[in-house]
């Protein structure tokens, strides 16, 4: 393949939202290279980088490309496999194994040469600390509910006591989690004062002020456009039940636009999914921002408009 100018898409072979902007890449004739770097490096794909006195060389083959790894100009991190090793090692092999494909081979694909990152693999981490998105949207002019982090019982009971409108407590980070052997996922809930138990204390919990809110709102930052839609939903945390949501285009105030602009830059990242909380009177809460968060459920609208910000992003690649 030419491979002057190409981008590099970092992401599982299920990922059917990636396709939507390949395809597109694909129509302006950009060369694309697919990696699942936690799965295809111990299934015949190699990954090769070499530093010397002229400066860094790198070799990417993979079972239909092989690429001069300077020659990468744009890296869009989707949604990879972790890095778990190859299966048939032993417990301890495997974890050595993992670990040393995350910072080596991680480390070589964070590190091209004037390559361009959707995002940077070590923003997208620290971007993801819902501590560090609290405290960043705070100085970046969201309002924000009140929110305590705690593995103190009495502190977290404290709190909710102290919130007229009620508290909602959401995990800090989205573990795996089964139970009788089923996938099952923790969503935002509701709770009291009495809801609250010492298990608390074995690690830290998020509670925070329930907002009144009239609709929650979803935008979507690709560098410097938004492109937003109001939700309406029955349940505190509309991702619980989609098939019951509705979605509509959106405008962002002002406000809002110019601090989602701000928090980026805040953590060098060109591309975020923030969702809000929209009282009555307006107030648009600040919840969170997924640094990775799916973005092709939304009306075919928004999802064509996004895709295309995404290809226009990579296609021109440094200097973005």
């Amino acid at each position: 393949m030419q491979d002057s100018g190409a981008v590099l898409v970092l992401t599982n072979p299920y990922d059917v939202t990636a396709d939507l902007v390949l395809r597109l890449l694909a129509d302006r004739r950009v060369p694309v290279v697919r990696l699942d770097p936690g799965t295809d490096l111990h299934a015949g794909a190699s990954l090769t980088a070499t530093y010397h006195a002229d400066g860094q060389q790198g070799t990417l083959r993979t079972a239909s490309r092989e690429i001069d790894t300077t020659r990468i100009h744009s890296v869009w991190v989707r949604r990879p496999s972790p890095y778990l090793g190859p299966s048939g090692l032993s417990d301890q092999d495997r974890r050595f194994a993992a670990e040393q494909a995350l910072w080596g081979a991680g480390g070589i694909i964070a590190s091209l040469p004037e390559a361009h990152y959707m995002n940077h693999p070590w923003h997208n981490r620290a971007a993801e600390s819902k501590p560090a998105q609290l405290s960043t949207a705070q100085r970046c002019g969201f309002p924000v509910p009140s929110t305590v982090i705690t593995n103190d019982p009495d502190e977290a009971r404290t709190f909710a006591a102290h919130q007229p409108g009620g508290v909602v407590y959401k995990p800090l980070w989205n573990t795996t989690y089964r139970v009788d052997g089923q996938p099952h996922s923790v969503w935002v809930r509701e709770v009291g004062a009495n809801d609250i138990t010492d298990a608390v204390a074995v690690c830290p919990h998020a509670f925070q002020a329930r907002v009144s809110k009239e609709f929650d709102a979803r935008v979507t930052a690709v560098g410097g456009q938004l492109f937003a839609v109001r939700i309406d939903s029955p349940d505190i945390d509309w991702r619980r039940r989609q098939d019951l949501m509705t979605c509509t285009s959106i405008d962002v105030p002002e406000p809002i636009a110019h601090a989602a602009v701000a928090y980026l830059a805040e953590f060098g990242l060109v591309y975020g999914a923030f969702d809000f909380a929209v009282t009555a009177e307006g107030v648009w809460y600040f919840l969170e921002c997924n640094p990775n968060g799916q973005w092709a459920w939304q009306p075919v609208d928004t999802t064509k408009a996004i895709a295309h910000a995404i290809t226009e992003q990579l296609a021109k690649g440094p200097g973005t």
